[in-house]
């Protein structure tokens, strides 16, 4: 049964590798529970660059422990629950088969499926791997970033009730790879989606621009 291995969160602190900001809050640690999940995204937890960062599109990020031990694997070092930055970490779901628009029941939160993380240099300078941007693009396992459709309360252990999934059948990681291959007709097919993140339009946007 999919369930939260660890809800986490972190506070921006001032780094010198952070990009122009130069203040990030990548760093997000395992928590006890419960958490109180808002629009905007878990109490106690921050978002150093607002622009890039946040919102209600991205107002909860999750990461599976699956992915995280596969890159355990490939880097060869440990990576512990939140280091990607994700508020929460799964188990037992596959997150590369989540579809845009689905919902899920966890806890008393009710979150939607929005968008794919796209990897960003303070990323890069954060897991200190050579190409790491590269290699997490071409890998496709982004995670999910999650909307919030009904506030409440999350804790580690709770099960991930999938609660609806859309007709279209479009997945968030298909769709982001899409991007890179490209595939501009099954961005278009996003864009048909009713509700879907702005986020998508640049996406297909810079698609074009680069088929000229």
């Amino acid at each position: 049964m999919p369930r939260i291995a660890s809800v986490n969160t972190g506070t921006a602190v001032s780094a010198a590798w952070a990009g122009r900001l130069k203040r990030t809050a990548i760093d997000k640690r395992p928590v006890p529970g419960p958490v109180a999940v808002r629009a905007h995204g878990l109490a106690g937890d921050e978002q150093a660059d607002r622009e890039h960062h946040g919102g209600p599109d991205k107002a909860v990020y999750a990461y599976a422990r699956e992915d995280l031990d596969l890159w355990q694997e490939r880097l060869g070092r440990p990576l512990r629950d939140g280091v990607f930055g994700e508020n929460l970490t799964t188990r037992g779901f596959d997150l590369d088969a989540v579809l845009i628009g689905e919902r899920w029941r966890v806890g008393t939160v009710l979150l939607e499926a929005a968008l794919p993380r796209t990897p960003c240099g303070v990323f890069r300078a954060w897991m200190e791997e050579t190409g790491w941007v590269k290699r997490f693009t071409e890998e496709g396992r982004t995670g999910v970033y999650l909307r919030v459709l009904a506030e409440g309360e999350i804790s580690a252990g709770d099960e991930v009730r999938v609660v609806h999934r859309p007709e279209h059948g479009i997945a968030v990681a298909a769709a982001f790879r899409a991007r890179y291959e490209p595939d501009r007709e099954l961005l278009r097919r996003v864009l048909a989606i009713p509700g879907r993140s702005a986020v998508w339009e640049e996406a297909a946007a810079a698609v074009g621009a680069a088929e000229g």
